[in-house]
């Protein structure tokens, strides 16, 4: 079992990590009586949610999906690699636009950028036999999961930049987080099913460091919607978590010298650099 299994049952073939990164009621009548408590609607995820329809640039075809309300969920902070996190849902689930007919997927925000050889080669390699219903609500993670393997199969075939593929398997590490995060602890395979959430969690996250760094050294800034400070942030948390002390320091150092650099990103920076000396002394003591 892997991060990317289940995709020959969309027909799409299955992902090899080694060419990723490779070049309401109406009221009723009368007064209530004094007894009677109007109870309250019920808020459900589906309350923040609206269809929109969507174009797809490839095939022409029309559809809908499902999108976050604007200015609905309140963001309540973020994980330390960036992973904003909201009061009300995870709206990572909803971050990605697949097209039911042809198989095009991709990030919402790039949906529509798309070129001419690109859109014949999602017609010659993704559109034949390939099977998708959209969800009929709201997206459940492993929905969200699916959509994110499509969209990944169609960056590699349009020949994506590295960066826009790690973007995707950070975004799709994050929801697997999510996942992991709403089991039902109750549940008898409650710990092999947080395992396997972790492993693939981890798995797209090693993903998303590798392919980063390898645009790092060939593509121009600002990379996925972030300037350098920013990425070179995520990639030394990337690092520690993957044990490459040695780049996070780096980084770190190159961050907290720049001279671009906001200072919310070098606070943050600032608390990444005392886990590094941390590790240090413990690996010297040890």
């Amino acid at each position: 079992m892997g991060l990317f299994d289940g995709m020959d049952q969309m027909g799409l073939k299955k992902i090899s990590q080694e060419d990723l990164f490779k070049a309401d009621e109406p009221a009723k009548k009368g007064a209530p009586a004094a007894a009677e408590v109007k109870a309250k609607p019920t808020i459900t995820e589906e309350s923040y949610l609206l269809e929109r329809t969507m174009d797809c640039p490839v095939c022409g075809s029309k559809f809908k999906v499902k999108a976050v309300k604007s200015g609905r969920v309140r963001r309540i902070g973020q994980d330390k690699d960036l992973r904003p996190r909201f009061e009300q849902m995870d709206t990572s689930k909803y971050d990605v636009v697949v097209c039911p007919e042809c198989g095009y997927a991709a990030m919402t925000r790039d949906f529509k950028n798309i070129m001419e050889p690109q859109k014949k080669l999602v017609l010659e390699n993704i559109k034949p036999g390939f099977k998708y219903e959209e969800p009929g609500s709201i997206y459940s993670y492993d929905d969200a999961i699916k959509r994110y393997q499509i969209a990944l199969v169609n960056a590699m075939t349009c020949g994506r930049k590295d960066s826009e593929k790690a973007y995707l398997c950070l975004k799709m590490g994050w929801v697997i987080r999510g996942k992991g995060e709403s089991l039902d602890k109750e549940a008898e395979d409650y710990e092999a099913q947080l395992k396997k959430c972790n492993d693939d969690e981890n798995e797209a996250l090693k993903l998303a460091f590798d392919g980063f760094i390898a645009a790092r050294q060939k593509e121009e800034f600002p990379m996925a919607g972030m300037e350098q400070s920013t990425l070179d942030y995520l990639l030394s948390v990337l690092s520690m978590r993957f044990d490459r002390y040695d780049i996070a320091a780096k980084l770190v150092t190159g961050i907290l010298g720049s001279r671009v650099a906001g200072p919310k990103i070098k606070d943050l920076a600032r608390d990444l650099k005392e886990e590094i000396v941390e590790h240090q002394k413990a690996k010297e003591e040890g």
